[in-house]
Order: structure tokens, then sequence, then C-alpha cells
């Protein structure tokens, strides 16, 4: 791994509030931003989660949070969860609405619940004002309907396709209804050829990169614990694809980030 001496690296989507870093969380907070890290967005997926992400933003300035109910969990949906998930998006440092979704591959909520608690959500984060991270996975076609009954005709920046799975087509559709696509560190796996296509395709201002930390650790370090540091691993495939440098690369993703989750009302630079 090279050493980079620009802080412009962005971790758009982690997990540092899970139980995964309860032992060591300070010290993978620290190693990051020495690292050269300048944001991370570390997101809240149930309402266990949700306390320790406001404690997490409120003690590192770099860092920002979502709320939202994940599609695992969306059976526990309704007017007691809203409410809590409303008081917490009042948060300043809360700056977007997720990961909320669809998730059929695994379906731990009946499919009726998470379409349910997916609309239900979009509409508390159209009311609140805040872009919306988007869980969607072997629900392709069923996540492009519901978006596109939402956010048909919206302007860009309504918000972000999270660790993005599927093909050029579909990312076509994503980015006419104004959404960015984020790309994990699963780009860095043999056999991606699918997402190397949409990494070219995707404009320079509608692309960024996460960890999803602790979980989809790049290579050369799969099999461990990730960390939001590694993301200099997603991004430096991302500029290899895209022909451009990494600092170049860093920069735009940098941007793409501050456009989509700081620019408004909420959270700075």
């Amino acid at each position: 791994m090279m050493c980079y001496k620009f802080t412009m690296f962005v971790d758009s989507h982690c997990h540092l509030e899970m139980e995964a870093f309860e032992r060591d969380r300070k010290e993978v907070i620290e190693r990051s931003l020495q690292e050269g890290l300048r944001y991370i967005l570390t997101v809240g997926t149930e309402e266990v989660y949700f306390e320790k992400v406001i404690e997490i933003v409120d003690t590192y300035p770099g860092i920002y949070g979502a709320i939202g109910l994940h599609p695992h969990n969306s059976s526990d949906y309704g007017e007691p969860i809203e409410k809590v998930i409303r008081t917490c998006l009042k948060h300043p440092k809360i700056v977007g609405y997720g990961e909320i979704g669809l998730d059929f591959f695994k379906n731990y909520s009946p499919k009726d619940s998470q379409i349910r608690a997916f609309q239900a959500q979009i509409e508390v984060a159209r009311e609140e004002g805040l872009p919306i991270i988007v869980h969607s996975r072997s629900a392709q076609a069923e996540t492009i309907e519901i978006l596109n009954d939402a956010f048909d005709g919206s302007t860009e920046g309504v918000g972000v396709i999270h660790c993005y799975s599927y093909d050029v087509a579909a990312a076509k559709r994503f980015l006419d209804m104004g959404f960015y696509l984020s790309m994990p560190g699963t780009i860095t796996y043999k056999n991606t050829e699918s997402l190397t296509e949409v990494i070219r395709y995707l404009p320079a201002d509608r692309i960024l990169a996460e960890t999803d930390a602790p979980f989809l650790t790049p290579n050369p370090h799969r099999g461990k614990r990730n960390e939001p540091r590694l993301v200099k691993h997603t991004i430096e495939k991302i500029a290899s694809v895209r022909n451009q440098g990494i600092e170049e690369t860093a920069s735009i993703l940098h941007d793409n980030f501050t456009r989509l989750f700081l620019n408004g009302t909420r959270g700075g630079n």
C-alpha cells in the first residue's frame, strides 16, 4: 500500500458503531485519520446503534452519521421507531437517512414489510430534507420501481445506492433518478468485470467509494476485519479503471461526498 501525503480520502459508508469495533474503536478511527481520511460516514442500521452513532459523531470532527432501519430489521418499523429516528435526525451531524431498502437475498424480514418500511422511510427522509442511503440486494426491479415512484423527475442529490452490485443498465436508471453510486471493496476482487464496466460508465460527479467496514474488506486484506482507512484500496482500483491518478480520483470522490451530504444546512467542511 502506497503512503499518500494528502488528506482527501473519504469513506462514504461504514459501521463504526458496531460491536466489531467496541474493543479498539478509538484506535481504528485515529489510524484512519492519520492515514489521510478527511471524512467518514458511519451508518446506524437499527435502534440499538443510533445512540452510539451520535456519540461517535459528537467526538470526532471528521465523522458524520446516518440513521435508518435496515431492511433486515424492517419488521420493527412503525410509529415508535419512527419517532426515535426523527429525534435522531435533528442532530446537525446526521447528514443522511439510511441505510434503508430491500434485501431479497437473505429475507430476514418478509418482503411486504421491507417494501412498506422502505416506502415509509423515503417519505420521512424527504420531509427531513435528507439524502437516502439505499441498500439493494437481489431486488433490482423492485428497488427501481419504488425509487422511480418517489423520485421521478427529481434533481441530482436524492441519495446514493450503497455497495453497488448491479449492471450498467441498472446504473443508468439510478443515475436518471439523481442517485450517486458507491463502490465497495469487492471491486478489488477477481471476477468483477461487470462492476468494472459500471466504474468506467459512471460520470465523474456521481461516484463514491466506501468500505462498509467491518464487512467487505478489500484486497490485499480480504479475510480480515475491514476499517475505514482501507478505502484507499478501493479508490486506487477506481483510479486504475478510469485511467486517473489517485490524487485526482480522491479529490473527485471527496467533492462528490461533500456535495451530496455536507452542502445542505447540516454538516460542513
